[in-house]
């Protein structure tokens, strides 16, 4: 049942910040898992165990499957290619070549990749100041990224992780499309159930047979499967559906802050002043975007806990 309530509530926002803080731990965790698992065990192993748990989930509580819909099982195989395979295998490999404080930075354009595809896939209608913030975000990122990258420009890995950011923002639209007809827990499950015959398969052709692994790599990609692709997107999910996908999106500018933090006590990256500064710039582009997001309501949301 798609109900539209005519103003945002806050609570999404406040859904979308927790989700933020959990995904912001992903880049210094892929990182850490780096060093003993190759990046395409860590993508299909994490999808299959946080897949394992959503199936758990939706079988105790008895949920109907939602294949019936041709339209839904079009957005769940859209948002499934977008956000369990195409996101988590680009920035795995692109870390291999990336620090996670500067990827960290990078990922900031996702905000404004996600605010058009709102209005591209989900039929969202931003204000032009949501947008002239969103692009302003933008501008930091690439200015930040064109004085880190290799040899003084975009790299390798700056490429795949862009790549990334325009994956990832079609994947949250169309997921928060369809928030509005589900429950947004029930979205990632689904999509991660979905996902078990290619997921379970490749993770166990690409598992680290006969190799030693640290303690460390295997609770990095445990946080990866249950945090990072699984948990998280409870919150984000019902996020994007209450509070509007394009304003609750520019929440993952704070992004930055998480993973530039975190990557510290994680990966020994400590941040120096200058990705500080951007990080703190950053932080006043979402404070303006969230101003402005709050003078054109958006028309689309639900109740978190989805239709009963």
């Amino acid at each position: 049942m798609d109900r539209r309530p005519n103003r945002q509530s806050p609570l999404g926002l406040v859904l979308g910040l927790v989700a933020v803080v959990m995904f912001g731990a992903t880049l210094p965790m892929t990182r850490l898992a780096l060093h003993d698992l190759s990046p395409w065990f860590i993508s299909f192993g994490r999808a299959a165990l946080a897949g394992f748990c959503a199936l758990a989930v939706v079988l105790v509580l008895r949920r109907p499957w939602p294949f019936g819909a041709r339209e839904t099982r079009r957005d769940l195989a859209l948002a499934t290619l977008a956000l369990v395979f195409g996101f988590p295998i680009l920035i795995g490999v692109a870390t291999q070549t990336v620090p996670a404080a500067h990827g960290g930075i990078v990922l900031g354009l996702l905000p404004l990749c996600t605010a058009i595809a709102a209005t591209v896939l989900a039929g969202e209608r931003p204000g032009l100041g949501l947008f002239a913030a969103s692009a302003a975000g933008a501008g930091l990122v690439a200015a930040f990224a064109l004085r880190n990258g290799a040899a003084g420009g975009f790299g390798y890995g700056d490429m795949l992780l862009f790549l990334a950011v325009v994956i990832c923002a079609a994947g949250y639209a169309v997921s928060g499309r369809l928030a509005r007809r589900m429950a947004g827990w029930e979205v990632i499950a689904f999509m991660l159930i979905l996902a078990l015959p290619v997921t379970v398969p490749a993770a166990l052709l690409t598992f680290p047979w006969g190799r030693e692994v640290t303690g460390e790599s295997w609770a990095a990609l445990i946080y990866l499967g249950l945090f990072s692709q699984f948990i998280g997107f409870f919150f984000w999910n019902a996020g994007l559906a209450l509070g509007g996908i394009a304003r609750v999106g520019q929440m993952q500018l704070l992004q930055t802050f998480v993973t530039v933090g975190l990557a510290w006590p994680i990966n020994g990256e400590r941040p120096d002043a200058e990705t500080l500064l951007f990080a703190l710039a950053v932080a006043v582009v979402v404070a303006l975007a969230q101003r402005a997001g709050r003078r054109r309501p958006v028309a689309s949301a639900v109740d978190p806990a989805g239709p009963a």
